[in-house]
């Protein structure tokens, strides 16, 4: 048919783009739960085009698996820079799915991928629930705390706040070392990666830019070349 995407002939960079989604695949089930399936297609092989795939039991494919019919419509229409879109459709046994199909681009901005989403519309609601809640989490017995600052500001002095809450009760802590304590945890949860970081937080200690520098230089020390990660 005239326009339709052909097969491509993946690239060694291609291929590195393409499995580096492979634990997106796998994240993306984790988080969004057991009701969606979550597809990984290369298109160097439309007849094994699936490799990789979670939650396969809603369309009975599994890796190796060829590329759906609606899959390569989604990819011509991909091709033409459309966005992406949601779409129902069913699986073999006619029950309902709500999907996307995403582009995957690699070398020279060639699609060489796609990564479907498929939402199984008839899981019941109590296992819908049981994904949204914390318990299904092993591990997880309270709600992570996480910052939605507007700017970098609001996001450190957010930081260096509850730090700094927790190290002032901390009788273990002499009062002469609180600041280099607030700023070592604050260089734990990496926020001195962050633009005017060491500014920010001087002004916010009431001490001066070069004690910052100081008490991390101090630290890096301490903490040996396996902490370089954060440097």
């Amino acid at each position: 048919m005239a326009g339709r995407t052909g097969q491509v002939k993946l690239t060694k960079t291609d291929r590195v783009i393409l499995e580096s989604y492979i634990p997106v695949v796998q994240d993306l089930a984790v988080y969004l739960g057991s009701s969606y399936e979550i597809v990984l297609h290369s298109l160097e092989d439309y007849d094994h085009s699936v490799i990789a795939i979670v939650n396969g039991a809603h369309t009975g494919r599994t890796v190796g698996a060829p590329i759906t019919d609606l899959a390569l419509d989604m990819l011509d229409v991909l091709s033409q820079g459309k966005p992406s879109t949601a779409y129902f459709s069913t699986n073999k046994k006619g029950e309902p799915l709500r999907s996307t199909t995403i582009a995957i681009r690699g070398e020279h901005d060639r699609i060489v991928g796609l990564l479907c989403i498929n939402l199984y519309l008839n899981t019941p609601l109590s296992e819908i629930l049981a994904d949204l809640t914390p318990d299904r989490f092993a591990g997880v017995s309270a709600p992570a705390r996480e910052t939605f600052a507007s700017n970098t500001g609001e996001l450190i002095e957010a930081a260096l706040d509850d730090i700094r809450a927790r190290v002032m009760q901390d009788a273990s802590i002499l009062p002469s070392n609180k600041n280099k304590a607030i700023v070592e945890e604050l260089y734990d949860k990496g926020m001195f990666r962050l633009k005017d970081a060491v500014v920010i937080a001087a002004d916010l200690l009431g001490i001066s830019k070069n004690t910052i520098y100081m008490h991390i230089r101090n630290y890096r020390k301490a903490c040996g070349p396996e902490d370089s990660s954060r440097r």
